[in-house]
């Protein structure tokens, strides 16, 4: 019984094979994460951030659809369906803020989309490393300067006493350009292209950057052209990221760059008509209505029809080039 006892179970060899790779493959899943650990905790602020700032707040939907009373707290306050949506139509200005953070939108995205693949293509043909190197950086800094700074640098152009404008160009017919609306569907566009265009063609530099140079050598070998490599080297390489940047634009196109519609024209409301946004209207209600149910209500309206718009964008170009889709 004893040498019974003592006599070890034999192993199938094919068992014995499958505990070692089972074992290798644990030990190499334990050295890349000990190798990716450095890019983890570079990675943990940003996370941190996005938790906080994004999904911590979500729980704010619940007061869109609830009658706010704070001295019982937000879940305890009563439910009230879609009462706090009804302010953003029965307004007389539904039409106005809506038809300009739309259109706004639209122009924008379009253009900018031309006017950053521009600065990007131009910046990629200086040969000069040392002057590349001093424009973009110089091209990128209006994207730092301040909603409230900003205003102030287009006050001091548009200014009807003393404004560049009016005490040189139309210093005999000197223009108000505060009280007169019609003039800032073109003002914004400019400020909002200054502001943000160098900042927006780094994506698109960074892409050009990553195309084999190669495929330039061998099409001027062939006799192409700037243009002609343009046409079909540079801009085909680009459709990936410009559909992707196209597809996050779209879901914001019910939003507006609060400070570019508030600050920038200093809250004057002879020109509500040609700078209200939705963000903006809904600012100026919170301040005289003091209704957080309804300026929660417009930031659910404004995510709904961003989310669905993304949908519906993606399933276009899904069916139209299924490489360049989103998902």
């Amino acid at each position: 019984m004893a040498a019974e006892s003592n006599v070890q179970p034999i192993v199938p060899r094919s068992s014995q094979y499958d505990n070692l790779l089972a074992q290798r493959k644990k030990n190499r899943r334990k050295a890349q994460a000990r190798s990716a650990l450095p890019l983890y905790l570079m990675m943990l602020p940003g996370l941190i951030y996005i938790i906080c700032n994004n999904y911590l707040p979500m729980f704010g939907i619940l007061i869109a659809f609830k009658k706010v009373n704070f001295s019982i707290g937000i879940f305890e306050s009563p439910w009230c369906g879609l009462d706090n949506f009804e302010f953003l139509f029965k307004t007389k200005d539904a039409w106005i803020m809506i038809r300009n953070t739309v259109c706004y939108n639209l122009v924008w995205i379009l253009l900018g989309l031309v006017i950053s693949i521009t600065i990007a293509i131009l910046m990629a043909e200086i040969s000069n490393r040392k002057a590349a190197k001093i424009i973009q950086p110089v091209i990128c800094f209006p994207s730092m300067v301040s909603a409230v700074i900003l205003s102030f640098l287009v006050y001091g152009f548009l200014s009807k006493s003393y404004g560049f404008l009016n005490t040189t160009i139309y210093k005999d017919h000197p223009i108000n350009w505060y009280a007169s609306a019609q003039y800032w569907p073109f003002i914004l566009t400019i400020v909002h292209f200054w502001q943000s265009s160098g900042q927006s063609s780094i994506i698109y530099m960074a892409s050009i950057g990553g195309i084999d140079k190669g495929l330039y050598e061998s099409a001027r070998i062939d006799g192409a052209s700037k243009m002609q490599q343009i046409r079909h080297i540079t801009l085909p390489m680009l459709r990936p990221m410009i559909t992707l940047m196209m597809l996050m634009a779209i879901g914001k196109i019910f939003n507006s760059d609060f400070g570019m519609f508030y600050q920038v024209p200093l809250g004057q409301g002879l020109l509500i008509k040609t700078t209200q946004t939705i963000d903006t209207y809904v600012y100026r209600a919170l301040l005289e209505m003091n209704n957080v149910g309804m300026s929660s209500a417009a930031s659910v309206f404004q995510a709904i029809i961003g989310f669905l718009l993304v949908i519906i964008s993606n399933a276009i170009v899904r069916k139209v080039d299924s490489e360049n889709a989103l998902f």
